[in-house]
């Protein structure tokens, strides 16, 4: 793991598809390292505690190290014990807590400049995810200590009231957990329905405590303000002001667009907002630089998942032996 050595390649992002793209580099005999902002595989690991994968524990085996779940769906914690294994079973060059911060061409290749120090390599694969990048609500009081984007564990908000914001699967998720754990639970949703798509083992059990009033929910509203003890709703009927302790919005993810931004990563125009990649290859307009994961559809984050983009790693390593 030593920063001052030249790789073959360099690959940003320590999750699924960061560790399946070394596996596939070590297997082809290519100098790599792997560098992680923060833990392995950080964005499963702000996932909340008791999250249980919509994915069998089979399409989210990665270099053919099985995934044995107690479960029809593995858990959180069953995920991490995985891809640790996974690690440990490849012996994968990896340096956690090590962010990329910049990219500069060098000659036949591109100097990296991360938190840790400089490296070289003449090939990079990005494939960071969305999961730490939330969408943000862009309203006042947003930075307010009672504003959480992301969801652990419903502890904290018993006996209190909290909104929820948004009506897809994480909302609904942690609007049923909270409101099961003991708090004054109330959804605050954009549309005029749960999100259709909604697993379909929880959305009739919201409706359904939606239906009988045990959970409140604001249809075709939004949060217009967050204040110290109160939350301001614009919905059909006007504005409405209710009392409050905890807001949790959780309205997605995106991908982390500053970090593109700093490596010179061109986005395209369109609604997707997606890296700009070569579709057969997952080559960007930057010579050697690749993309790979849940980042390649860029906005459109319910399209990819880990189980549909573990062929990226083979895709991109074919291209790089035809060139190294």
């Amino acid at each position: 793991m030593d920063l001052s050595k030249k790789y073959d390649i360099v690959i940003i992002g320590g999750g699924p598809i960061g560790l399946t793209c070394g596996i596939e580099a070590q297997k082809r005999g290519h100098s790599y390292i792997i560098l992680e902002k923060g833990v392995l595989v950080n964005s499963l690991f702000n996932f909340p505690e008791q999250m249980t994968f919509f994915s069998t524990s089979k399409l989210l085996e990665i270099g053919k190290v099985p995934f044995i779940s107690h479960t029809d769906k593995p858990t959180r914690k069953e995920a991490l014990e995985y891809y640790r294994r996974v690690k440990e079973s490849w012996g994968l060059n990896i340096k956690l807590y090590t962010e990329v911060v910049a990219m500069t061409p060098e000659g036949d290749g591109y100097h990296i400049k991360t938190s840790k120090g400089d490296t070289f390599a003449k090939a990079v694969v990005v494939c960071t995810g969305f999961y730490d990048t939330p969408r943000k609500l862009h309203i006042p009081g947003e930075k307010l200590p009672k504003v959480t984007h992301f969801y652990d564990s419903p502890h904290p908000y018993v006996g209190q009231k909290i909104v929820v914001i948004g009506a897809a699967n994480s909302a609904c998720d942690v609007a049923l957990e909270t409101y099961y754990k003991g708090a004054t639970v109330t959804m605050v949703i954009r549309g005029s329905e749960i999100y259709p798509k909604t697993k379909y083992w929880i959305k009739p059990n919201i409706e359904n405590r939606i239906k009988e009033g045990a959970i409140k929910a604001y249809f075709d509203s939004t949060v217009t303000e967050i204040k110290e003890d109160t939350v301001v709703l614009e919905t059909p009927e006007g504005v409405v002001e209710i009392a409050n302790d905890f807001v949790l919005a959780m309205i997605g993810y995106k991908p982390n667009y500053s970090l593109f931004e700093s490596l010179g990563l061109p986005i395209s125009d369109g609604a997707a907002k997606a890296p700009i990649h070569n579709e057969k290859t997952l080559e960007t307009p930057l010579k050697n630089v690749y993309v790979a994961g849940v980042i390649n559809a860029g906005l459109e984050t319910s399209t990819l998942f880990i189980e549909n983009t573990r062929e990226h790693a083979t895709i991109i390593m074919q291209d790089i032996d035809s060139k190294l």
